[in-house]
């Protein structure tokens, strides 16, 4: 069998330096065991030294040296060759690690401002409205302010004599100099340099041509083209000319070393740090104190990450730049697919789909022009809003998953206990708000601190349109900023995408017109007609006098806006809001609605149905190196939900045993209740099977806690951190997790005991799910067996492959060996162990491997179900050409199991029927055995020895 192109399940690695190409093609005999199709890996282009997930790219044509080099690289894509398996690569397309000494691009655009070569390349506003920086690009890298890091002496002008270059250094990070005002520096001092030697000295003449040299070099701002070659050319010539002039003269050589040590000041002497300050005020750049970046930056980040610089991959010159290196790798047949990490950051996602497409089928040999999706694998990490569609225009297969986990996880929380949890929530901690209301709160927090210099950008293009017309030449910045302020807060998606070329949807029209509405009516003091105005700008309905130069504008602006929406929504939700409403978090994810309850089977099933019809190559994810909670986690967590009494009496005993744990902070016991709810729910979903290493664990949970209450933005952040509110936090969980034998976890350890099996079966069902369903389920590393993981970097820690090896040979020889009979009572009745998550996982993912049609092109149908347990069963079949899978999953297993210790037999489903897909022998594929097949099927039968059902008509081994 040859290696598939579309992938029928993927194995998610996450490369780094201590998990190479080599340790990665030394696992794929393992993963072709476990039966997976397609590895597929983190980002392996070169980044940052030291970097543990690949995402800050410093280069992106060649491969990260931490990794491997193009040799491992081969050796561990002919691995993948030699086990009939595709290998699938994360690509970063939105953003570039900067900062640091790494990134050449970057670097020329510090020298050389807008006429670098790769100014383009960088989203950066050469003019904003601050005029002190106009021709220049803010560099918020600073620990402190600017002048007290001068002074101290941590920024230093250091000459690279090998290269003729002089640059700033900050610790670890270079600034290049411009090399027009080298004469600054080199001029210093010159007059006793030169007079003690003749006039006709050949040093003497040389450093003052050079020095004339530099001198008349184009300015950054000449733009002209002639000029710019000339810049570019010319620089280098110079600087040459000057490393070759000190390595052949030691007294040019002194006195530049004597002129930087001038230059460099001296610590506790503020006036010697002037010549120092005006050479940085000539250059392309201005070094800031890193709080100044919200309010000024001009330059798009990675969010709100000033290290990671947004690169403007919708320029053919940047997309040809940063594609080449992987289109190759596509074109040799190294790579297989392609998961787009962002792409609500570009400009314009949809052209970027298309073009990408274009050039990689181009690379292949193939025809196509971006119209339909390619024929090697590409998804998007595309984060849809509950009611939101993936655009069918798109030319890819599907996103990367988060949709699935959030629709499959509200399988298990049981709806009749919302309105009980609510009260319970709204009790314990006063937080009285609505979801809604905290979500808008926290995105107007977001846009009025992490990201306000970047709506001052918007703002500026609203104010210039604005102006262009005497009806709404009245609008002021101010109300122009206010109105557009609300209306992101409003915006109910991540974005839209207009592009001057497809007109908005239907769908996306009223997103624009429900952010509007909602945005005036929270208004109280801005001019209502603004709102109107920003709602025609958004929807492409200007005046009728508008110049084509105004409408271009107005398409900038739009562009610019989607742009801003995105990071918006995903601080505003994932990293704010999620971290401060805290009712149930399972529900807290990426991607997730934590205001949408539970999730009915007929909505599972629509869904399956949908994905089945419109995208049936989309992934299929429950845990990622994203996801705030990983899948045995969220599963645990869900049992609450059927519990909400007990819940209730635990968490008011044990928050009146742990008062004298708290810590008194401005007045108030510290951390807050709603705190304290959030870490009683991650100590239950995290807590680990088997004896508990309270040593390990502890500092786990305090780094998630710290992180957590940074995130909520409410008592500190990463902005203002509030230290005596964090060493409360600290303090408190060292309290709880002290000893073993404390009173709390005296109390604690016997109930999560009682939530961690069923947490196990919910986790198990999840399974079965993922992988049946209409898609191609991945799995991320490590979890094909029990893995209790939290928010990054929890969740990225090194894997034991080791034991899941063994387990996996093991379960192997069971299976087929005389003592089938015996594995699945011995799997149920070990479940802490995680052989049976991955006897699950092998083989469902082996069925897949071996008979994919079934899944890919196979009908999706649901099955109904009758009984006393009924609502506990989801039930459907897959069909293709004759061939059949029967899946029944069961779900709320704590009501399920009261008095019994597994989900199996006629005591637990007392009668519950399931509609069955026909006659005829059917096989078990969790016990081997063979089962004659009905209109209806007792549920008691089918789960007599497991607590899964999978049956198929034919003959699976």
């Amino acid at each position: 069998m040859a290696e598939p192109r579309l992938p029928y399940s993927t194995y998610r690695l996450q490369l780094n330096g201590d998990f190479t190409f080599a340790k990665a093609a030394a696992l794929v005999p393992y993963l072709e065991r476990l039966g997976v199709s397609h590895c597929y890996t983190s980002p392996y282009l070169k980044a940052r030294a030291g970097s543990l997930h690949g995402y800050d790219i410093v280069d992106h044509n060649t491969f990260n040296p931490e990794i491997g080099d193009r040799d491992s690289f081969n050796r561990f894509v002919a691995a993948l060759r030699r086990h009939r398996m595709g290998h699938i690569l994360d690509l970063v397309p939105n953003h570039m690690g900067i900062f640091g000494s790494d990134n050449q691009w970057w670097l020329d655009v510090l020298e050389n401002g807008a006429a670098s070569a790769h100014a383009i390349y960088f989203d950066i506003d050469w003019r904003p409205h601050k005029e002190v920086l106009r021709g220049k690009v803010l560099i918020p890298v600073l620990g402190e302010h600017y002048g007290s890091v001068l002074e101290k002496g941590d920024l230093k002008l250091v000459f690279d004599a090998d290269r003729g270059e002089f640059s700033i250094w900050y610790y670890a990070h270079r600034f290049p100099v411009d090399p027009g005002t080298y004469p600054m520096i080199i001029e210093q001092g010159l007059s006793e340099f030169l007079a003690v030697r003749p006039a006709e000295d050949p040093d003497a003449q040389d450093i003052q041509a050079l020095i004339s040299a530099f001198g008349h070099l184009p300015p950054r701002w000449d733009q002209t083209e002639d000029k710019l070659l000339e810049r570019r050319r010319d620089k280098e010539v110079h600087k040459r000319h000057l490393a070759e002039l000190c390595a052949r003269s030691e007294g040019v050589a002194a006195h530049i070393a004597q002129t930087v040590a001038l230059f460099n000041g001296t610590p506790g002497v503020p006036e010697s740090f002037g010549p120092l300050h005006r050479l940085l005020e000539q250059q392309a750049y201005r070094l800031a104190f890193w709080h100044v970046a919200s309010d000024e930056i001009n330059y798009r980040r990675f969010f709100d990450i000033n290290d990671l610089g947004g690169i403007r991959v919708e320029e053919p010159t940047v997309f040809d730049a940063t594609h080449r290196f992987v289109l190759d790798l596509l074109q040799e047949g190294q790579l297989d697919g392609l998961r787009i990490d962002h792409p609500d950051g570009l400009y314009d996602p949809n052209g970027y789909y298309r073009q990408l497409v274009q050039s990689a089928s181009m690379a292949l040999g193939e025809e196509n022009t971006g119209e339909h999706p390619p024929s090697f694998y590409l998804v998007v990490e595309k984060i849809l809003a509950g009611h939101e569609h993936l655009p069918a225009h798109w030319p890819v297969h599907g996103t990367t998953g988060y949709d699935f986990a959030n629709i499959v996880g509200g399988l298990f929380v049981y709806p009749n206990s919302e309105h009980e949890l609510d009260r319970i929530y709204t009790r314990f901690t006063g937080v009285r708000k609505s979801f809604d209301e905290l979500l808008f709160e926290g995105k107007k927090l977001v846009i009025e601190t992490q990201l306000a210099s970047e709506l001052t950008i918007l703002v500026n293009i609203l104010d210039r349109i604005a102006q262009y017309n005497r009806y709404t030449r009245d609008f002021t910045l101010i109300g122009l900023r206010n109105a557009l302020t609300l209306v992101v807060a409003s915006f109910p998606v991540y974005r839209t995408y207009a592009n001057g070329h497809r007109a908005l949807s239907d769908e996306e029209r009223r997103y624009i017109d429900w952010a509007v509405a909602r945005a005036k009516k929270r208004s109280t003091a801005v001019d209502p007609s603004i709102f109107e105005f920003i709602r025609n700008v958004l929807l492409g309905q200007g005046s009728a006098d508008a110049s084509n130069e105004v409408a271009q504008w107005a398409l900038g602006f739009t562009m610019k806006f989607q742009q801003y929406t995105a990071p918006v929504m995903a601080k505003g939700l994932e990293d704010t809001t999620c971290y401060v409403y805290n009712r149930l978090t399972s529900l807290n994810e990426v991607g997730g609605d934590p205001n949408r309850y539970a999730v009915t089977i007929a909505a599972f099933h629509h869904t399956c149905q949908d994905r089945r019809q419109h995208w049936p190559h989309a992934m299929l994810a429950t845990s990622t190196h994203d996801t705030k909670r990983s899948e045995d986690v969220r599963a645990r967590i869900a049992v609450l939900s059927e519990l909400p009494g007990e819940w209730q009496r635990n968490v008011g005993r044990w928050t009146r045993l742990n008062r004298n744990k708290k810590t008194l902070v401005d007045g108030q016991p510290a951390p807050s209740r709603n705190d304290e709810y959030l870490l009683y729910q991650t100590l239950v979903g995290a807590w680990p099977l088997g004896k508990v290493e309270l040593e390990v664990f502890r500092p786990r949970i305090r780094a998630y806690m710290l992180k957590a209450v940074r995130e909520a933005k409410v008592h500190t952040s990463w902005v203002n951190p509030n230290a005596d509110y964090e060493a409360a936090v600290e303090h408190f969980v060292d309290g709880l997790l002290h000893d073993e034998t404390s009173r709390f976890l005296n109390d604690f350890i016997p109930f999560v005991r009682r939530v961690a099996r069923p947490g196990l079966l919910n986790s198990l069902s999840q399974l079965l799910l993922k992988l049946t369903a209409p898609g191609v389920p991945d799995i991320y590393q490590g979890n094909e067996l029990w893995e209790f993981a939290l928010v990054d970097p929890d969740n990225r820690h090194p894997v034991d492959y080791g034991i899941r090896q063994e387990q996996l040979e093991a379960l192997e020889r069971d299976w087929h060996g005389e003592t089938r009979i015996d594995l699945p009572p011995s799997l149920l009745a070990h479940m802490e162990d995680g052989r049976i998550k991955l006897f699950v996982t092998w083989r469902l993912l082996n069925l897949r491997r071996h008979h994919p049609e079934l899944f890919i092109d196979g009908e999706y149908l649901p099955l109904s179900t009758n009984g006393a347990r009924a609502d506990h069963l989801c039930a459907f079949v897959r069909r293709h050409e004759g061939r059949r899978l029967v899946v029944v999953a069961p779900r709320w297993f704590h009501r399920l199991l009261v008095n019994h210790e597994a989900p199996v037999g006629d005591l637990i489903w007392n009668g519950t029927e399931v509609e069955w897909a026909g006659g005829g022998e059917w096989y078990n594929l969790f016990t081997g055995a063979k089962l004659a097949g009905d209109d209806r099927m007792s549920a008691a039968h089918l789960f007599a020895d497991f607590p899964l059902a999978a049956f198929t008509d034919f003959d699976p081994t």
